[in-house]
């Protein structure tokens, strides 16, 4: 937890946010605590992407509380800010939705594909493909060295080829579809069916962006069904507010 109740905390908190022996070149506050109210800083995708995301999770005075965490934000490198969790945010323009969208495994149909896990020797080559292929998504988020490691030693990440070519990648974790990326025109259904035959459980769920128009389309003409809204992200971006 960090709480904040002068300038000299705030730097300090600075200083820590980029020079964490061993940790990523900026790291995230879970828990941003000032005495103006309580929430959570991502701040990892600045060094990438310039973008820090706000999530404000209760607050005294929350006019006072959003202007510390855009203006620490902003400190710290960030261009692009974007925040949820509470009323006072209705005031700015709607960034994304994000939603949840499943469908039963079975509905999906057979594929002539196959999955080829990460390891050691191709994380690289798949670290490289998935942040250019993600890199304008919504709400994507950056593929770090520490990110892929973590994947190696849990799973769920794969090369999708078919006919000795490579189709894309993706991520799942438990029934979830974290991710897909297409290297090829109009394979995205087939990576989909293929990941998805990855999957033990008998739903497929997964999350995308309402922005993310072709995405979204594709995963509905597939027969995935918007189950719930999980979050909307307001654009906080203008210097001026």
């Amino acid at each position: 937890m960090c709480m904040f109740h002068n300038k000299t905390e705030v730097d300090e908190a600075y200083k820590m946010c980029y020079y964490m022996p061993g940790g990523d070149f900026v790291r995230d506050f879970p828990v941003f605590d000032t005495e103006n109210g309580v929430g959570s800083l991502i701040l990892k995708e600045i060094p990438y992407r310039q973008t820090a995301y706000i999530r404000i999770e209760s607050a005294s005075d929350p006019d006072a509380f959003l202007k510390e965490c855009m203006d620490f934000c902003r400190m710290v490198g960030a261009d692009y800010i974007y925040g949820s969790g509470h009323e006072i945010l209705e005031r700015y323009p709607i960034y994304t939705a994000i939603w949840k969208l499943t469908i039963p495994r079975e509905s999906l149909p057979a594929v002539d594909a196959s999955l080829f896990p990460v390891t050691e020797q191709t994380m690289d080559r798949w670290q490289q493909l998935y942040n250019q292929k993600m890199r304008n998504v919504p709400c994507s988020a950056y593929m770090t060295r520490k990110d892929m490691q973590e994947m190696i030693q849990k799973g769920g990440g794969y090369f999708v080829h078919a006919n000795g070519q490579l189709l894309g990648i993706g991520k799942i974790s438990g029934n979830c579809l974290d991710a897909v990326a297409s290297m090829l025109p109009g394979a995205g259904e087939k990576i989909i069916s293929a990941m998805a035959g990855a999957i033990m459980e008998d739903t497929v769920t997964l999350q995308v962006a309402s922005e993310n128009h072709k995405a979204l389309a594709l995963y509905q003409r597939l027969g995935f069904l918007k189950t719930e809204e999980l979050n909307v992200w307001r654009d906080l971006s203008n210097k001026n507010t």
